[in-house]
């Protein structure tokens, strides 16, 4: 099993028109690919959160119910 510790960043919350979370998130995504790993967990999601709607844009989605990871079609 490989472990890996998930970067978290921060940035000026002034900058509206900067999409940083989709950039962290492509970045996320190709360095699992260079380490071969098959899956990224992008961290919770509040489904009313305008912060994290960016998690919505990238699929297959999964959420974990009743400890099984179901997809999440009906976003």
């Amino acid at each position: 099993m490989m472990v890996f510790l998930r970067c978290i960043p921060f940035f000026d919350t002034s900058d509206h028109a900067s999409s940083y979370g989709t950039y962290n998130v492509l970045w996320q995504i190709e360095w699992c690919r260079s380490l071969n790993l098959p899956y990224l967990y992008l961290g919770y999601w509040v489904e009313k959160s305008q912060k994290m709607a960016y998690k919505q844009n990238f699929a297959p989605l999964q959420g974990l119910f009743r400890g099984e990871w179901q997809k999440l079609s009906n976003i």
